[in-house]
């Protein structure tokens, strides 16, 4: 690992780190003191060309410190300026009611199950008074009818609805969805009801990127109208155009456990791909000249963006062809060449034209497993010499699979809390079959003005197609398949990182401070990961969750086993609740929860006619009208009376039958009848909790 002695010969992964830093201290604090940081910047720009030239001229090499930390302080500051600035473009305080906006739909519709979903970039609000500008985008669910389904990209519409800024359900450890869609360039979501929004007109100019959506959109129709069937459509589509919305949980969670989602997430592996079989025919091109080599090069560098066309403009494949574009330009380079420099270069790129890349999984996860391609496959490759060509290839694709796994495995760990065991068996399976699927798919669509041709070489696509998802769901079922439920903290990441840098740095080098510097880092890993360890412990708790229509109690011991209690009358919908607050769990590294339905009694919990006992607390279940009409001599005394979508009445005609104490409100209560309840709650003097509004509560017993 020569790069650890020689920093100075990879410039751009010295710049790339301070960028990378400043952009996250920009997202911390959105556009908080903005001018100050542009005025930085502008300081150390200055700071870095008055040493830098006061070196160069009087030959001051003791100074050129000076120089360089001014350079890292102006690439700081761009990264706190810009990631600030992004943000500040996007967020926008919308009118707490509803309005009437005027917005284009800038992409094709997403057509779920009872809405339809569309992006739309708002041109004006407009009000009795006047119209006011917006230019910002934002999600839109229409409800799913006739006339929403035939929406498509481009449609003018004039809508009447609440448009809100993107927010948290408040759950613990639950995915930063707000934050997600802000990155993204959302500035609010909103739900049009039925007759209330109107086509006004359509705008057929197209950008460049919607140009390409289109095209891409007839690649997914040619695929359709070959016959292939659901999984294998939604296979093939994600492997070559990027296209992800047809993959069924169940391909997806396949896919997860053997290991093999990278496949499925067209970025950089089949970018490579695509790179490894340009230069393989061109290369047949005769003539070493610089003219030909050139010419190769452009070749390759059109090809790419061309593919990237064709996938939509993706941000992941964008990212992908940005990198190799710059690896293709880099063998114009004389002398010998730094791959991890020109990766560094790329990322530098990228991250000045969007910040927001850096917190993108994908980004990471490319960008790790690239780097540790670059730095660990040599040496892991140069442990065992082969001399037999076949052996010495599985060798290759193996050292090559370890490596990405050594660089993606900790951010695996932390984004997903899933561990892969059988991964290099699945990439011995998965990496020559997807290579060979999208050499054959290229095949097939240079052959679309034959279709007897194209037809043949449907069959053996499919038949690739059915060996994957075949070779996958075998790697899947093998015992000890994947370890789940994996919990670690940022903190640990980093370490990670650095004692696998040390690790590698002493197998290189065979030197004893590295060795000694590793197991300190392992020390201090295990030490804190121990520590907070004790402090997530579980403690006896009753936990409501803010997940809509799924009403819940979470019954929680402090030996980490638990319950959770659902009303009679509710279908349990745990699928959707483990996937909001999974990580809550995970993270306290509880059991996984026992599901509670009807009556149950046991040593912890009574659970009979809607009425929980649990740690000496009482819980009553509203969610019909089972209550209604009753009369009580002696009001029965309950903790919290849990307040729930199926109850029509009022609250004061259970307070004759029910002694409280806390009034909670579930997320699936409409807005009006939430309003009754609060001011009912305030009339009477009792305490209320509205799950929509404060999130998710925890009650320690």
């Amino acid at each position: 690992m020569p790069f650890l002695n020689s920093l100075h010969r990879y410039p751009f992964l010295r710049l790339f780190v301070p960028l990378a830093v400043g952009i996250i201290c920009g997202d911390a604090l959105s556009s908080q003191n903005k001018e100050f940081v542009w005025r930085l910047a502008f300081v150390a720009f200055l700071i870095s060309l008055l040493f830098g030239g006061f070196s160069f001229l009087l030959r001051k090499y003791f100074y050129r410190w000076l120089f360089g930390a001014g350079i890292y302080l102006l690439f700081f500051s761009i990264g706190v300026g810009s990631s600030g600035w992004r943000l500040a473009q996007t967020i926008h305080s919308f009118p707490d009611h509803e309005t009437v906006y005027r917005g284009v739909l800038v992409e094709h519709p997403d057509i779920k199950k009872r809405s339809v979903l569309c992006t739309i970039h708002l041109l004006s609000q407009v009000d009795s008074v006047s119209t006011h500008s917006l230019q910002k985008d934002i999600l839109l669910y229409f409800i799913k009818d006739s006339a929403s389904e035939h929406l498509c990209r481009g449609d003018e519409v004039l809508f009447y609805a609440h448009i809100s800024a993107p927010k948290n359900n408040g759950n613990p450890n639950e995915f930063d969805y707000a934050r997600y869609l802000l990155r993204k360039g959302i500035s609010g979501t909103g739900f049009a009801f039925a007759h209330n929004w109107k086509i006004v007109g359509h705008d057929s100019a197209r950008s460049l990127k919607q140009l390409a959506a289109d095209y891409r959109e007839r690649i997914l129709n040619l695929y359709r109208s070959l016959g292939f069937s659901r999984d294998e459509f939604a296979v093939l589509s994600a492997l070559t155009v990027g296209y992800k919305d047809e993959l069924s949980d169940e391909i997806k969670e396949t896919f997860s456990i053997s290991g093999a989602s990278h496949v499925l997430a067209l970025s950089g592996l089949h970018i490579g791909f695509l790179y490894a079989m340009l230069l393989f025919l061109l290369k047949r091109i005769p003539g070493r000249s610089k003219m030909i080599e050139i010419f190769r090069i452009l070749i390759i560098i059109v090809a790419l963006w061309l593919f990237a066309f064709l996938a939509g403009f993706s941000s992941s494949v964008v990212r992908s062809v940005m990198m190799f574009s710059l690896f293709a330009l880099s063998g114009l380079a004389l002398g010998k060449g730094f791959p991890l420099n020109t990766l560094a270069a790329a990322g530098v790129l990228m991250l000045l034209y969007n910040p927001c890349w850096l917190f993108d999984v994908g980004f990471q996860l490319s960008f790790c497993a690239v780097a540790a391609i670059l730095l660990f496959h040599p040496l892991i490759d140069n442990r065992i010499t082969l001399t037999n060509r076949s052996a010495k290839y599985v060798w290759s694709l193996i050292s090559v699979s370890i490596a990405a796994q050594i660089g993606t495995a900790p951010l695996v760990l932390l984004y997903f809390s899933r561990y892969s065991t059988h991964f290099i068996l699945t990439n011995l399976l998965v990496i020559p079959l997807v290579s060979i699927l999208i050499y054959l798919t290229v095949v097939m669509l240079l052959f679309t003005p034959f279709p007897m041709i194209q037809s043949w070489l449907k069959e053996l696509v499919q038949f690739s197609l059915q060996f994957l998802n075949d070779s996958v769901r075998w790697v899947e079922q093998l015992p000890f398949s994947s370890i789940d439920n994996i919990w670690i903290y940022p903190f640990e990441v980093l370490i990670l990182y650095l004692s696998i840098l040390l690790f590698a740095r002493y197998v290189s080098f065979r030197d004893g401070k590295n060795m000694i510097a590793f197991l300190i880092s392992v020390l201090i890993l295990c030490s804190y990961h121990v520590t907070m360890l004790y402090k997530d412990r579980p403690y006896n708790s009753l936990v409501f969750y803010n997940v809509r229509n799924c009403p819940v109690a979470h019954c929680i011991t402090a030996s980490g086993r638990s319950w959770l209690v659902h009303p009679d009358d509710c279908v349990a919908d745990d699928k959707r609740l483990y996937a909001a607050v999974s990580g809550y769990w995970n993270r306290l590294h509880m059991l996984p929860p026992i599901s509670v339905l009807n009556a149950k009694t046991n040593q912890y919990l009574d659970f009979c006619n809607n009425i929980l006992s649990f740690g000496g607390k009482q819980v009553c279940f509203v969610d019909d009208d089972r209550w209604l009409n009753k009369v009580a001599e002696h009001p029965l005394s309950v903790d919290y009376l849990y307040l729930c979508k199926g109850y029509r009445g009022r609250l004061r005609w259970l307070i004759g039958l029910f002694s409280v104490q806390t009034v909670v409100l579930d997320a699936s209560i409409p807005e009006w009848h939430k309003k009754e309840f609060s001011e009912e709650c305030m009339q009477m003097g009792i305490h209320f909790i509205s799950l929509a509004d404060k999130g998710s509560v925890c009650f320690l017993l």
